[in-house]
């Protein structure tokens, strides 16, 4: 089979539709609206997912703060990927797991969501290319991912947890494990080299 004919943009709010579309009406995985990770100090994600988080998220996309990258095949949504200063995903620096000391000077690329039909055909690949661009682009010299390390003697991750990406996919893609746990959330990072010219 060809691979896809995959294009990558970058979130405007004229891109809200395609978003749309491409969460379906539940909102990505389980009322999520990509709010997981900026859910603010005080408040329980059970309390905001769904129509909420969707309104909140909405109005991100429309103010221009969040920021990401939707991929498309054929014109169609098929996946994103949202990223931005570490800062700005409050949820982060709250994981114990995940603390560190110069988060003020990290990007991250928390969380992706491809659509059913297209996992397994380079889409997280195209997104996460397109995110690297994006961020050099603005000045960002560190990103950091969280994927999923499977436990021990487990085949797979279901696709559900999976949304952080998997350990393996970062560590493909030259990304340093840097935040070592058993089984769960990692924390890996990878350099960003700034464009050429720069």
């Amino acid at each position: 089979m060809a691979a896809p004919d995959l294009k990558t943009v970058e979130l405007t709010p004229a891109h809200w539709p395609d978003l749309e579309k491409l969460f379906g009406p539940n909102g990505a995985c389980g009322g999520c609206w990509c709010m997981y990770w900026r859910i603010p100090e005080g408040e329980r994600y059970d309390d905001v997912r769904g129509p909420e988080a969707k309104r909140r998220f909405k109005a991100l996309v429309a103010s221009g703060e969040a920021k990401g990258v939707l991929a498309y095949a054929d014109g169609a949504p098929v996946g994103w990927a949202t990223f931005g200063p570490r800062r700005s995903f409050s949820r982060l620096d709250r994981a114990p797991s995940f603390q560190c000391d110069d988060a003020n000077a990290v990007a991250s690329v928390p969380c992706f969501f491809i659509h059913r039909n297209w996992r397994g055909q380079g889409v997280a690949t195209a997104l996460l290319a397109a995110v690297e661009t994006a961020l050099r682009r603005e000045g960002a010299r560190t990103l950091e991912a969280y994927p999923v390390k499977p436990p021990r003697g487990a085949a797979r991750i279901s696709n559900g947890m999976a949304y952080t990406g998997t350990l393996s996919f970062f560590l493909k893609r030259g990304y340093v494990h840097v935040g070592d746990r058993p089984a769960g959330k990692q924390r890996v990072r990878k350099p960003l080299k700034p464009p050429r010219g720069k």
